[in-house]
């Protein structure tokens, strides 16, 4: 399906309407419709199979078998973040951030720089850790300043000490760079440590849309964090009794 970026709304930056995929007979996503503003911060949660991914290829133009009687309306300026940093070996780690881009070098090495990996420009994607490895790959996205970051568990193979860096590191930059992003998680404090709205996605339809109403930096042990938390493993079909 193709997309319309003159059709969204000045303060949008996605709108779907009745998105449909399907695959071997089975629905996958069974009308989807969603509006991301400018600059929002929303989590998308879901069993295995949901359609998660699905969705999130869509909105990266990754699928065209994405069908329906509605329309996808995303910006031609947008980066994915993938779970695997998906780094060449062969090129340094400033030609990792820079990668088909024409006289970005001091753009990379300033993007270096807000990840936290300046002095690192000519290192090789095999010296770094998992999680730097994982900050250049959120340079390489944003330093094409994109009006919609899509994340597909980008911190779901590192450690816990490392995930917690990254969140804060997260919320830095997306702050700093304004983008829309989703994020697709299995992680329910990560949806509500990261999020301004949190999306439940269960049989290829949304069941949940559920604000965060929690003031930042948000603290695990604020009994709001605990009530969101109870409310979205409900959903998610996990009792906490």
């Amino acid at each position: 399906m193709a997309s319309h970026p003159v059709a969204i709304e000045a303060d949008f930056a996605v709108r779907t309407r009745e998105l449909y995929r399907g695959f071997d007979g089975r629905t996958i996503l069974d009308g989807l419709d969603l509006s991301i503003r400018r600059g929002e911060f929303v989590a998308l949660l879901g069993r295995s199979g949901s359609g998660k991914s699905t969705f999130l290829k869509a909105l990266a133009e990754l699928d065209h078998d994405v069908t329906g009687s509605g329309a996808l309306d995303v910006p031609e300026n947008r980066s994915v973040v993938f779970q695997d940093a998906r780094l060449l070996p062969w090129r340094s780690v400033l030609q990792n951030v820079t990668l088909g881009l024409t006289g970005a070098e001091a753009a990379g090495r300033r993007m270096l720089a807000e990840v936290g990996l300046a002095g690192r420009e000519a290192s090789w994607p095999i010296e770094l850790s998992g999680g730097e490895q994982q900050r250049v790959a959120l340079a390489r996205s944003l330093v094409r300043e994109p009006e919609l970051l899509l994340a597909d568990e980008p911190f779901g193979a590192l450690d816990a000490l490392t995930r917690i860096r990254m969140h804060v590191l997260l919320k830095e930059l997306c702050a700093r760079h304004r983008p829309a992003v989703l994020l697709v998680t299995h992680d329910v404090d990560e949806a509500i440590t990261l999020a301004d709205r949190v999306l439940v996605l269960e049989d290829g339809a949304f069941v949940e849309d559920l604000p965060i109403d929690l003031p930042s930096p948000r603290e695990h042990d604020n009994p709001r964090f605990g009530q969101l938390r109870r409310h979205l493993l409900g959903k998610l079909g996990v009792s906490t009794h």
